[in-house]
């Protein structure tokens, strides 16, 4: 099967397809766009800017992919947005390009970007992130692996969320998420260890007991983070998702929410 452009679709001279992709009625796409095989662009989306879509992808009907950064530093400079294989976005959903120069957003593969959600300028979407109905990502947002944000979920420019966590919908985000916890609320709140989604990816009950006490350690103590990450790694050194929490937790640079 070959590729399929509706002939009422505008593509610019220059775009790339690979094989067996579909392009609906009324949908635009730019002279600087790569899409991969066989992904669907579904009628009336917009791909455009210096942007890379991977294999297997399905845009829906409205979603804009490469669209100028909301950015007033933003002159027209090249910049990317890289989407990866296997990715969904849903109607009306947005990824703007980067804003400096060179700069990419990215969001990773086999993810799924629901109606009205926004990621914005610079942000690195991980692999296998759910991103609810309007969830809007400010600018240089990092979501690692595996993460899930609830719908309506408004999240601060450098904010981190960190892998296999999941955020309550309607929540208002403005310091970062540990990995593997709960949080929800306007202002957030930790909601414990998310114990059920890591037991549903095959995280052994020993590896989830480690997370419990390091949990409890660095939010339950009362001690310092510097103090509560000495003690995670004397203790549960031998776990890998520990040290992943000990150093996301060190690093962090606008705080943990609790």
């Amino acid at each position: 099967m070959s590729t399929a452009i509706h002939p009422a679709a505008h593509v610019e001279d220059g775009a790339e397809f690979g094989v067996e992709v579909t392009i609906g009625p009324g949908a635009v796409i730019g002279r600087r766009v790569r899409i991969g095989d066989r992904t669907r662009v579904d009628a009336h989306a917009l791909v455009t800017g210096w942007t890379r879509i991977g294999h297997d992808c399905h845009l829906h009907h409205g979603a804009v992919a490469g669209s100028a950064p909301q950015d007033l530093k933003y002159t027209g400079e090249e910049s990317y947005l890289e989407i990866g294989d296997h990715t969904v976005m849903r109607e009306y959903a947005t990824a703007n390009l980067a804003t400096d120069p060179g700069s990419t957003t990215r969001v990773g593969g086999h993810c799924l970007l629901m109606a009205y959600s926004h990621v914005a300028h610079n942000c690195q979407v991980g692999e296998r992130v759910v991103v609810a109905n309007a969830v809007q990502f400010a600018g240089y947002v990092t979501v690692e692996d595996w993460a899930i944000v609830g719908g309506g979920t408004v999240v601060h420019q450098f904010v981190r969320i960190g892998r296999h966590s999941i955020i309550g919908g309607g929540s208002r985000i403005a310091q970062d998420v540990a990995p593997y916890v709960r949080v929800a609320g306007s202002p957030p709140r930790l909601g414990g260890l998310n114990r059920v989604g890591l037991e549903r990816r095959g995280f052994t009950a020993e590896t989830c007991d480690a997370l419990d006490r390091a949990y409890r350690i660095l939010f339950r103590r009362g001690l310092t983070v510097a103090q509560a990450v000495a003690e995670m790694r004397s203790t549960l050194a031998a776990t890998p998702e520990v040290e992943h929490l000990a150093r996301f937790a060190e690093t962090s640079a606008r705080g943990l929410t609790r």
